[in-house]
């Protein structure tokens, strides 16, 4: 497998989601994965550095405070909800209360993203080996179908690439999809 740094600059290049013909489950895996190669367009090229950068002041995101927040998102919804599974954060945080996934100062980007690559993974197999969108799971209380966890999904990557594409064009200009 090749160096986290190579993945992160090759995956700038995304599958545009089927325009018709495509079913239900096939267009929303299609979009949610769309929305992920989104999140790795605007990571790529940059310095470990640059992906630190909380770059619009007063926020404290990053990309790579995305990337690792997102790489939870994964790994809370599809293996803990849809899972069963009962796994802690990948980071803890400094403060209790507070989001690990933001504090990157010293954060490794390469370990960051092995761990949402691996994440995003498991996810695209959990979803795989689940037949249908129906299917529900029962979770603090609350149901939830994997139709829910996938649009759910979408709707978490699409609200913070908007935030990574004010990053990226505050760290370097680059502008657009």
């Amino acid at each position: 497998m090749p160096e986290t740094a190579e993945i992160r600059t090759a995956l700038h290049r995304r599958a545009e989601p089927p325009h018709s013909g495509a079913g239900e489950r096939a267009s929303l895996t299609a979009f949610l994965q769309y929305q992920r190669e989104t999140l790795a367009m605007k990571c790529a090229g940059l310095t470990a550095d640059q992906l630190r950068e909380r770059a619009v002041p007063p926020s404290e995101m990053s990309l790579l405070g995305l990337v690792r927040h997102l790489a939870e998102v994964e790994r809370s919804w599809f293996r803990n909800v849809l899972n069963g599974e009962d796994l802690r954060a990948n980071w803890r945080p400094r403060v209790p209360g507070e989001y690990a996934d933001f504090d990157v100062a010293g954060a490794d980007p390469d370990e960051a993203f092995e761990i949402w690559h691996t994440e995003c993974a498991r996810s695209r197999a959990l979803v795989d080996a689940t037949d249908d969108l129906d299917v529900t799971v029962r979770f603090h209380d609350e149901e939830y179908s994997l139709r829910y966890i996938l649009t759910h999904m979408i709707e978490e990557y699409a609200r913070h690439n908007g935030h990574a594409d004010l990053l990226r064009e505050r760290l370097d200009g680059a502008t657009g999809e």
